[in-house]
């Protein structure tokens, strides 16, 4: 009985000294290892030299996503007071007028009423239907024009998951050179895992950019779509009335007989049974 309490008593005190042992080498390993935190730039640094083209497109896709906010709008494209003031002008007939006010106009409907005035002015004697094509012609350069600027941030959200999967490639590389180098097995991990996390960070900053320019680009793009069937809308509207005024010039104006000058009365044309009658002689 005597030696049974003696073994629970010398396990009780080899238990208490392992607990002990265990208590001081766990501060030993966290003073040795303390866990740090990095911050998003920090962070953003450990993903490479990729980065830095990423963060250049970055910057361009911003810029191009106020200016866009700026210029396209309604009032770039079609304005209710050049609309107004163009109505007017042509049913005026103030061609020359109409040229001047266009060209202190930034509109996109200025430009093309420009364009088709000016044509007009110079060659008076075209048909209508020339004229028509022009302006159709200048519509068309102006919404391709539309067209093309909001491509850029496409071209964004296209380049930067390319950009992103080479920084990919690049860390992979680095790791399994560093595993390769390492002669020690927990060299080989650490290198594995600074070599994954930059591949990761390039890939997620690829992504986080492509993601962003392709969001606003399909705004954009609606936008612009909305604004060039507005712009087709007014220019069908304005050749109409050009039109309309065509037509109008062409019909002769009636002048009432009380004031129509002796000229305006031709004379008789000659008979055509006229001339020598040899059986009507003597009569």
């Amino acid at each position: 009985m005597m030696n049974c309490r003696l073994l629970i008593a010398a396990g009780m005190y080899v238990s208490a000294l392992s607990a002990s042992a265990a208590g001081t080498a766990a501060p030993a390993a966290g003073a040795a290892a303390p866990h740090t935190t990095m911050n998003f730039l920090e962070v953003v640094v450990k993903g490479g030299i990729m980065v830095y083209p990423l963060a250049l497109l970055s910057v361009v896709g911003v810029l191009l996503i106020l200016i866009y906010f700026l210029t396209i709008r309604r009032n770039a494209i079609v304005s209710d007071h050049f609309m107004h003031t163009a109505e007017t002008m042509i049913r005026k007939r103030d061609y020359l007028g109409l040229i001047a006010f266009s060209q202190r106009r930034n509109e996109c409907i200025a430009r093309i009423t420009q364009k088709t005035l000016t044509f007009l002015s110079t060659n008076p004697g075209n048909s209508f239907e020339n004229i028509r094509e022009v302006a159709q012609t200048e519509g068309s350069r102006q919404a391709g024009m539309l067209t093309s600027r909001i491509a850029y941030l496409a071209d964004i959200g296209a380049i930067a998951p390319m950009i992103g999967l080479l920084g990919t490639v690049l860390g992979m590389i680095e790791a399994f050179i560093e595993m390769s180098g390492g002669d020690v097995q927990g060299v080989r991990q650490m290198g594995l895992a600074e070599g994954v996390a930059k591949a990761l960070i390039a890939t997620a900053g690829g992504l986080g950019i492509s993601i962003l320019a392709l969001a606003f680009y399909s705004i954009f793009r609606g936008r612009v779509q909305k604004y060039i069937s507005e712009l087709e809308a007014a220019a069908t509207h304005l050749i109409a009335l050009l039109h309309a005024q065509f037509e109008r010039q062409a019909v002769p104006s009636y002048t009432p007989p009380s004031q129509r000058s002796r000229e305006n009365y031709p004379l008789p044309a000659a008979s055509q049974v006229g001339g020598e009658r040899p059986d009507l002689h003597g009569i």
